[in-house]
């Protein structure tokens, strides 16, 4: 016997509908987050199932693949299939056109999807405990990173607004050294008075090099003309940019103590060292791509399929006569942008990858197309390695490709 559920998940919230093969409802709920909602759940699949609960297998179709509710219905045996929404929302439109929408109906379309597409929908990972902890870390660790991209952009739009001074004197507005003098001196006025002791107090606390050359080219920098605003303006303005200095400040700060939880996490998976002996990836770069593939053994039966769950791997469109290979837009943002970085850098660390990527260019690629192809053949070689245990061997990597320019 076989039970199908569809659980559209809300913050605090369940709907749960439960259909047999025939797609015939045997029970619906609204079932509230956390225990008492999944003791709920038990007793509602337990009251269909009846005395023999061993003969039946109970597929999950739900929008998510993590969180404490997931935990539970894998801890309780069931099969859980996380559903892509762009998935869920085309499949909603098969079963009626109108553009009505509810929890409820939402719930009956992840049922039926999950009774009939099965087999094409991939069950959550068996990740181990540690492949979370450090995909929770990873994760935080990026995000911070955008965060104070995103901050210092906001603060360069400010500064060329009303003191453009600042920007000629300072290369890195996210440096200790400029918050720390913005902050002292956040007007054009007030950093025209920084005195060479101060200035040069920063850039030794910052460990700079060729202190002394530093400091006499910001101070020149602050103390010629500029165009200002009026004094009413740059006053808002400076007190705008000491709270993005604020912010940079706490950011700095976490971005550095949460690299330290990254490589503490990812030093104790048994695949860091496979992962980093890869070209490119070192522990905060292996970290990432470790937490998004994560570690279940029986994920990825192919080298294709993590390619293409990657989405470093082309789709190809076909009409008529008009065959194109195209990159993949859908994918998953932290782990391409992972792999595109190790990419990137293997090209200065790897023979074998540099030239593969050149063998790309010569066919005509730009940079961008070369580098994802490069990126394509990497996440192969990453599978071998991991699926064999084995380190990373730049002869034996690169072996197939040395006459073959075909990805």
């Amino acid at each position: 016997m076989r039970l199908f559920v569809g659980d559209d998940w809300a913050e605090d919230r369940h709907d749960v509908e439960v259909m047999d093969v025939s797609g015939r409802r045997l029970a619906k709920a609204r079932l509230p987050e956390g225990v008492a909602g999944m003791a709920r759940f038990h007793t509602m699949i337990g009251g269909l199932v009846g005395e023999d609960p061993e003969d039946v297998e109970v597929l999950v179709g739900i929008e998510t693949d993590r969180g404490p509710w997931v935990a539970a219905l894998v801890a309780s045996g069931h099969t859980v299939l996380a559903v892509n929404p762009l998935q869920a929302a085309r499949f909603r439109d098969r079963l009626g056109v109108s553009g009505a929408k509810s929890d409820a109906a939402d719930a009956h379309v992840l049922a039926d999807m999950v009774r009939t597409h099965a087999h094409q929908l991939r069950p959550v990972a068996g990740d181990s405990a540690q492949a979370e902890a450090i995909k929770v870390v990873a994760r935080t660790h990026k995000t911070l990173i955008w965060e104070q991209t995103r901050h210092t952009q906001r603060l360069r739009h400010a500064l060329r607004d009303y003191f453009p001074a600042a920007l000629a004197a300072f290369e890195d507005l996210d440096a200790a050294d400029t918050l720390e003098l913005l902050a002292k001196a956040p007007t054009p006025a007030k950093a025209a008075r920084l005195t060479t002791a101060q200035i040069t107090a920063a850039l030794k606390r910052a460990r700079r090099r060729n202190v002394t050359e530093k400091t006499e080219l910001v101070q020149a920098a602050l103390r010629a003309d500029h165009l200002g605003q009026p004094e009413v303006v740059t006053s808002a303005y400076a007190a705008s940019v000491q709270a993005l200095i604020a912010v940079l400040t706490v950011l700095n700060t976490q971005i550095k103590a949460m690299q330290g939880q990254v490589e503490a996490h990812f030093g104790r998976h048994p695949a860091a060292e496979i992962v980093t002996s890869q070209p490119g990836l070192g522990p905060i770069l292996g970290a990432r791509v470790l937490a998004e593939f994560g570690d279940d053994p029986d994920r990825y039966a192919t080298a294709k399929s993590r390619k293409n769950y990657a989405g470093t791997s082309p789709i190809t469109r076909a009409s008529g006569k008009k065959k194109v290979a195209l990159a993949r837009f859908v994918h998953n943002d932290r782990l391409i942008d992972a792999l595109m970085a190790q990419a990137q850098s293997a090209l200065l660390r790897s023979p074998g990858a540099r030239a593969y990527y050149d063998r790309q260019k010569a066919r005509g690629a730009g940079h961008n197309a070369a580098l994802r192809q490069l990126a394509n053949r990497l996440v192969g070689i990453l599978h071998g390695c991991l699926k064999t245990g084995t380190h990373y061997n730049e002869t034996t990597a690169w072996s197939h490709h040395t006459n073959n320019i075909a990805a």
